[in-house]
């Protein structure tokens, strides 16, 4: 039976459509920056919700085509975030006619590691770090594939919010490069996770920086693509690398925030194609079933 998660983030609002084993059957993106809304209200403005509601009664009704019975609603940081998170869950329900949740960070961190763990050949042991850097916000979890997600924690920066604040230009430059660093260093301070073997890297930053640092994120090609992405402008890097136009518009502050998780990591971090809405489509495939049995 097919289940579905649609996805409501600062930058983008996503659907992804699979089996309950997995296998995927439809993927859409639609980018409303919900965390620029954020960043510069500190609310979600009236218009700004009717799109968002609409993309997503779209997008719920894409799944119930594909025989999707089962659809969670995940709002991430905006719905932690605006002043009016409330308000965007109940529209969202009222366009899903499916029930909505509001993620908090820590689970946000805990459905990303299961989500990478899904596409990874790790012993059930082996301890993992999960970096997610996303528009709002971005997280950490480490553990391992048997005992879960042990240390998760969450700065209240992701990409977009990095952008609007202080990485507005087109390119950059340096020294905005250099103040968006010292930004979220000082949001670091004192973020200490434990050892780890191996480390990878969801998300929609980490996806892009593919196209410049190839599947590995080590400190060498992280400097590389920051350096980069602080003096290229947007439509050069769509031309010459391939990347969307609304991606380029934060990956600078993305590689920003991956530098400096990667630094206190200590590991080359490995790109993951799987994240967050794997890891809550296979709980909610796991609860279908689960009810389906007892039934």
């Amino acid at each position: 039976m097919p289940v579905a998660v649609v996805d409501v983030g600062s930058n983008t609002v996503r659907l992804l459509v699979t089996t309950s084993s997995g296998r995927e059957l439809l993927s859409l993106r639609e980018t409303l920056r919900l965390g620029e809304s954020v960043e510069q209200h500190g609310a979600i403005p009236p218009d700004r919700l009717a799109l968002v509601a609409e993309c997503a009664a779209r997008y719920a009704g894409a799944a119930r085509a594909l025989g999707a019975d089962a659809i969670d609603v995940l709002v991430t940081s905006p719905g932690r975030q605006a002043a009016n998170g409330a308000e965007l869950a109940s529209a969202l329900e009222r366009a899903t006619r499916a029930p909505v949740r509001i993620v908090s960070a820590e689970e946000e961190g805990r459905l990303a590691f299961v989500g990478a763990l899904a596409s990874a050949d790790v012993g059930s042991r082996k301890l993992v770090a999960v970096v997610d850097v996303g528009g709002g916000s971005a997280q950490t979890a480490v553990g391992s594939r048997r005992g879960g997600a042990t240390w998760v924690r969450s700065i209240d920066l992701g990409s977009m919010r990095l952008t609007t604040r202080l990485l507005p230009a087109d390119p950059p430059g340096p020294a905005a490069m250099m103040r968006a660093r010292s930004e979220v260093e000082r949001r670091l301070d004192g973020f200490a996770p434990p050892p780890a073997e191996l480390a990878f890297a969801v998300g929609g930053s980490a996806r892009a920086l593919r196209r410049l640092c190839g599947s590995r994120l080590g400190a060498d090609e992280l400097a590389a693509a920051t350096d980069l992405l602080g003096r290229t402008s947007q439509a050069q890097l769509s031309a010459q690398h391939g990347i969307s136009a609304p991606r380029t518009s934060t990956l600078a502050a993305g590689a920003v925030i991956l530098t400096a998780l990667q630094e206190r990591i200590g590991l080359p971090l490995r790109i993951s194609r799987t994240g967050l809405r794997t890891g809550a489509l296979l709980e909610l495939a796991a609860g279908t079933s689960a009810a389906a049995d007892a039934a």
